[in-house]
């Protein structure tokens, strides 16, 4: 086999190399409180459609997109306890895929027909499936977002650019000096050029970031497609936060971005964040896809955007959708800095052979919790 097919990140439709890969994780597919009781989502993963819905229990479900019938949209049906029904001729399918009732059919017919089911868990406001083959791993749990403080999944949001313009930037610590010179990171003393180390750990890739004063911050890719940060301080002075990120392949051209952020806040400090909270939201009302849309045509700086609450998302967009929809590695030019870019390549490469050749992948795991940040 050539060596292409193990530099292919980019594609992850069925049956391709990076999709069988990513495929053998858990991704989350939707944020919770977004699925009330009883209700039904068509989503998109990595080029495939699914039927996401939500019991009258509460329990989330994922099956196959269409009915088995004459293959309509399942998700125009009704929830029916755990089980959900066509809309088109009322075939029913509980939540393990088997078809339970054909109201025009003999009644033995249903016994036959069966669609495809998948592993379902709600974990960190975020609800997660399992779309490999086999049986899933356990859900992974990140202990660091457990704790007594205040839990937020934002709400996701889908950029035009495939999901590895996302995952490359998360090792890229040296973005932050230039990108984002004028935000709250450099608010926060993160600023300068860092000197910058990458290793590969049992989890993915350790990246230490060191600025002028000894000033470290560690962050922390847990493969195949998340990335764990320390998130600005909710108020000067105060605890830095936990920042982590899933980038999920809509298709191969755009990706949904699912963030949990956790701060350590409680009592009096937890209630004045949750009202800053909102008072921003309520007076930033800017679209950060638009802003940087025109700063990418040339019409806008982003110096000039007077709404600061969304200039992080405007800046990343910019600088990830700015490399085209996928971007075109094979003309980088890597240097010194670009070790946690290179290392992650490499960790890509190495697992996609394996997977083509048959070779047992490396088993990722991760300690109960991580070093994040260290002096600054």
């Amino acid at each position: 086999m050539s060596e292409e097919p193990y530099s292919d990140f980019a594609h992850t439709g069925p049956g391709t190399l990076a999709g069988r890969f990513m495929r053998g994780f858990w991704q989350p597919v939707h944020r919770a409180e977004d699925l009330p009781s009883g209700r039904t989502k068509p989503i998109k993963v990595m080029s495939e459609e699914f039927t996401l819905y939500r019991g009258e229990g509460g329990v989330p479900h994922v099956v196959a997109f269409r009915c088995a019938h004459r293959g309509t949209q399942l998700s125009t049906g009704w929830v029916e306890v755990d089980s959900i029904r066509c809309f088109y001729h009322g075939w029913k399918y509980d939540a393990s895929g088997q078809c339970v009732e054909q109201p025009a059919e003999d009644s033995s017919f249903a016994a036959k027909v069966s669609i495809r089911s998948y592993p379902t868990q709600e974990y960190l406001g975020l609800i997660f499936a399992y779309l490999g083959e086999g049986d899933p791993p356990p859900l992974p749990r990140y202990p660091e977002f457990e704790g007594e403080g205040i839990l937020e999944a934002e709400k996701p949001v889908v950029w035009p650019c495939n999901y590895f313009n996302r995952l490359e930037n998360s090792p890229d610590t040296v973005h932050l000096a230039f990108v984002h010179r004028d935000s709250p990171f450099s608010e926060n003393g993160l600023i300068d050029v860092p000197e910058i180390s990458s290793v590969e750990t049992t989890y993915g890739i350790e990246t230490s970031s060191i600025r002028p004063g000894r000033k470290v911050r560690l962050t922390h890719f847990h493969m195949p497609n998340i990335n764990l940060i320390t998130g600005s301080p909710a108020y000067p002075g105060g605890p830095w936060s936990y920042h982590m990120s899933w980038r999920v392949p809509v298709d191969d051209e755009s990706c949904a971005s699912y963030i949990v952020d956790f701060n350590g806040l409680t009592g009096a400090e937890a209630e004045a964040y949750l009202a800053r909270r909102e008072a921003r939201a309520e007076n930033g009302s800017s679209d950060a896809a638009a802003l940087a849309e025109a700063v990418l045509r040339g019409d806008l700086r982003i110096e000039a955007i007077e709404d600061r609450s969304h200039v992080v998302n405007v800046q990343d967009y910019v600088a990830q959708v700015g490399q085209g929809a996928i971007a075109p590695r094979d003309g980088d030019r890597l240097g010194r800095s670009d070790v946690g870019v290179i290392l992650l390549r490499k960790l890509w490469a190495r697992e996609l052979r394996k997977l083509a050749e048959g070779q047992p992948l490396k088993q990722w795991t991760r300690p109960e919790r991580l070093e994040l940040a260290v002096g600054v």
